[in-house]
């Protein structure tokens, strides 16, 4: 049975709802049902799982959380660029089974492995021999290799400390291993999650390297594209960007989204559900959500 799942609360934005995480169907650790267990010992109450750019682990999780009673969100998280940057489109609500939206999905797909391969000579160039190989042994979905998955190889042969070490020497424009990407664009991205009849979410709006002017733009085309939320409160924002953004969507009529970004432990900045409740001044995402329990 369906319900709304700010029914009978006091105040909605108090929900531990987790908006945003990965499984190993895209650079996640964990799969979709560890994770869906891994959310519910954590204390979430809604999750949705989002993995980059494709949709195959969401009927395990589904199944998962069903078992759970953990009222479970279908999403995705789609790779946009924008203004030469990489932007990231989460995609809530979304019906797994639409044809537009898995169409566009693995157009967007189609180019990950022959940048992999680039990304695999680069590092060979370097004195890293074997990482294409090395970073395959990570992936759970061979469509989907990622430089998550490189970063993992550097790790485990001891090129770099931990995950943030080598994004701070390799994989990064300027640096061994960066491969530019030509992804989807922010309105193609938002057409696919609303012909999914999903609700398009602009996912960590803080982590991109844009000034306030950019910044202004982005959401501006954002929201003009059919985009009606944006995450506020992020594993990958600070404290002060809680504010910010909380700010930003009050200005430009946008309702608020939470989720941690996790991927796995020991790997991400935050656990999943314990990023802080969303800020009294905005309206959550899911204030008139029906979700199956």
């Amino acid at each position: 049975m369906k319900s709304s799942i700010a029914a009978g609360r006091a105040d909605p934005r108090r929900i531990n709802a987790d908006l945003h995480c990965h499984s190993l169907m895209s650079d996640g650790t964990l799969s979709p049902s560890a994770v869906v267990e891994r959310a519910a010992a954590q204390g979430v109450e809604m999750l949705a799982l989002t993995d980059h750019d494709n949709l195959a682990g969401l009927g395990e999780a589904a199944a998962r959380a069903a078992g759970l009673g953990l009222p479970f969100v279908p999403g995705v998280e789609v790779s946009v660029t924008w203004g030469g940057e990489t932007i990231h489109v989460v995609g809530l609500n979304v019906d797994p089974q639409d044809a537009t939206l898995e169409e566009g999905l693995a157009r967007t797909r189609s180019g990950r492995d022959a940048r992999a391969v680039e990304i695999g000579e680069q590092l060979a160039a370097v004195g890293i021999p074997g990482a294409y190989e090395g970073a395959l042994r990570y992936v759970g979905n061979p469509a989907l290799v990622s430089r998550t998955h490189f970063a993992r190889f550097l790790v485990e042969r001891g090129f770099c400390r931990d995950v943030s070490d080598v994004f701070s020497r390799f994989l990064v424009e300027g640096r061994p291993g960066f491969v530019p990407q030509r992804w989807a664009a922010m309105d193609e991205a938002v057409e696919w999650i609303l012909c999914a009849g999903g609700q398009a979410v602009l996912a960590h709006p803080g982590r991109y390297r844009l000034d306030r002017v950019q910044h202004h733009a982005m959401i501006s085309d954002f929201r003009d594209a059919g985009g009606v939320a944006i995450e506020v409160v992020s594993g990958s924002h600070t404290v002060a960007q809680y504010a910010e953004y909380a700010r930003v969507a009050v200005e430009f009529g946008l309702l608020a989204s939470r989720g941690s970004d996790f991927h796995g432990p020991g790997e991400s900045h935050v656990e999943l559900g314990q990023v802080p409740p969303l800020p009294d001044s905005v309206v959550p995402v899911w204030h008139d959500w029906e979700i199956a329990a």
